[in-house]
């Protein structure tokens, strides 16, 4: 049997439950999926109506396999881990001391320009494939792209002791530069989808449930690779404290949206891929199984220069977190967000 990675379930009805060292998926009683237990690094339940053992829960707990729970919107609200994962006390204290002091302004400033420096360089890839074709929109987003950098100089000249000091001033920084990027984003979206401009939770359009289901799907690997550094994902810097949010999630995802879900979900849209609704405004549980393929498989696939070598997306995120682990317990000088090349 081939080694599954990632196991996605998705169907109304169905049960997974363990079977000679595997996790097995049936519906109706009919077995539709099977995923060893060796190699799979986590599982993904999307939807309602889906079942899990607890021998399956138990044996994923032991071999330290996240089970991540979206909602068929895409809006993540439970994940499950071995309770060894979340045992780290260490970093997590140097975690929670960095917010009041010189580290936590730092680490803010940090997603911030992450994001413009990536949503910059998306605009940039998009334009440099249709400078012979479209000379007048290669102008146009070419000029956004440095529009959108130039709010980096903004973060530059942000002055305090801690982040509660600059907190609304990077989050209006943050939505200048993105209020540029999304209008950019418009001119290359194909005009038959009427896409009305970025909206957030609770979107109706094809495109931006997309996006949303998307970067739920990103907010679990995010998830994963911050518990598996050590650190708390409910103690973030940018995105304020609030019972039940994961602010750090919230933070690191910042640096991986356009690399990871935008791109993926632009170049769909691009090539003509249809995103199915049902008669609710929800996407169908095949283009949900079809997104979650394509952002994870970038994820695993695509490779980025980082640190002098070439390195999967995947295995960059969790240097990221482990950057950030050594940033805030002291053992590196500094923390880089990571950019993605154009």
């Amino acid at each position: 049997m081939a080694l599954v990675r990632e196991l996605i379930v998705d169907q109304f009805g169905a049960m997974v439950g363990l079977h000679s060292e595997r996790l097995q998926v049936t519906l109706k009683k009919e077995v539709i999926a099977e995923a060893p237990l060796i190699g799979l690094e986590q599982v993904v339940i999307s939807g309602r109506g889906i079942s899990l053992s607890a021998n399956a829960i138990a044996a994923c707990c032991e071999q330290g396999i996240p089970i991540h729970f979206l909602s068929s919107r895409g809006q993540p609200y439970a994940a499950l881990y071995s309770a060894g994962l979340t045992g780290t006390v260490q970093t997590r204290r140097a975690q929670l001391l960095a917010y009041g002091d010189g580290r936590g302004l730092a680490l803010a400033r940090a997603f911030a320009e992450g994001k413009i420096r990536n949503q910059a360089n998306l605009l940039k890839y998009m334009a440099k494939y249709r400078k012979e074709t479209d000379a007048t929109l290669y102008r146009e987003l070419r000029l956004v792209a440095g529009e959108v950098l130039s709010h980096v100089i903004d973060l530059d000249r942000l002055r305090g002791g801690c982040v509660d000091d600059v907190r609304e001033q990077v989050l209006s920084v943050e939505g200048r530069a993105a209020q540029k990027y999304w209008a950019a984003v418009k001119l290359v979206v194909p005009a038959e989808l009427g896409w009305p401009g970025r909206e957030g939770r609770g979107a109706r359009d094809p495109l931006n449930s997309a996006l949303n289901y998307g970067y739920g799907i990103l907010y679990g690997q995010v998830e994963r690779a911050l518990v598996l550094a050590g650190l708390d994902p409910y103690a973030g810097f940018i995105h304020a404290d609030r019972p039940g949010k994961p602010s750090l999630v919230l933070d690191l995802i910042e640096e991986f949206r356009q690399a990871v879900v935008d791109r993926t979900v632009l170049g769909l849209v691009n090539k003509g891929v249809a995103l199915e609704q049902d008669e609710a405004g929800r996407l169908t549980e095949g283009t949900r199984r079809m997104l979650a393929e394509r952002v994870l498989g970038r994820l695993e696939e695509s490779t980025e220069r980082y640190e002098g070598k070439r390195h999967a997306l995947r295995v960059i995120l969790q240097m990221q977190a482990r950057h950030l682990a050594t940033y805030v317990r002291g053992d590196r000088e500094r923390y880089e967000p990571f950019v993605a090349g154009w």
